[in-house]
């Protein structure tokens, strides 16, 4: 992504960011609705476990999230506008099964000329920060973390 100067960058989508950024980082489950307005009626959600199309479709992601974890939150750390694009990166925290786990992550944002979401793209890795931790299947994805880093390569 390009990031436009902020004579280039369109009010609307500065705006929208600013206003999606803040719902974010207050969403509860009673706010779903506010964030969800900033959202094109057939707006794209792509993350490491779904990828959908239509605000009803996000909707379900987010009540699934309410529904399964304990206290989730975002909060958003970054965000860089371009033109009608724009990236934040942002922890989700949560509990499960009484763990708390915190998920550094990304999103790449698309947004129309009314400022609304059309694509929302998160990146995250959920071998580090799930995967791993699990106890059936913790042990090879740590194996394969292990087998595929570079940090143990000595090429000489």
């Amino acid at each position: 992504m390009t990031v436009a100067t902020a004579t280039t960058v369109t009010t609307a989508t500065q705006e929208a960011l600013a206003l999606l950024v803040t719902r974010y980082n207050t969403l509860g489950e009673s706010s779903l609705p506010a964030l969800l307005a900033g959202y094109a009626e057939n707006a794209h959600f792509k993350d490491p476990f779904n990828d959908v199309t239509g605000r009803g479709e996000i909707e379900r992601i987010f009540r699934h999230m309410y529904a399964t974890l304990e206290r989730p939150v975002f909060s958003i750390q970054q965000s860089l506008a371009g033109e009608r694009d724009a990236m934040l990166r942002w922890d989700f925290r949560f509990g499960l099964n009484g763990r708390a786990f915190v998920v550094p992550g990304s999103t790449a944002l698309r947004f129309d000329e009314r400022g609304v979401v059309i694509d929302h793209v998160d990146f995250w890795d959920p071998t580090e920060t799930l995967w791993s931790h699990l106890p059936v299947v913790g042990v090879p994805v740590r194996w394969l973390r292990r087998r595929f880093s570079s940090a143990e390569f000595n090429h000489d």
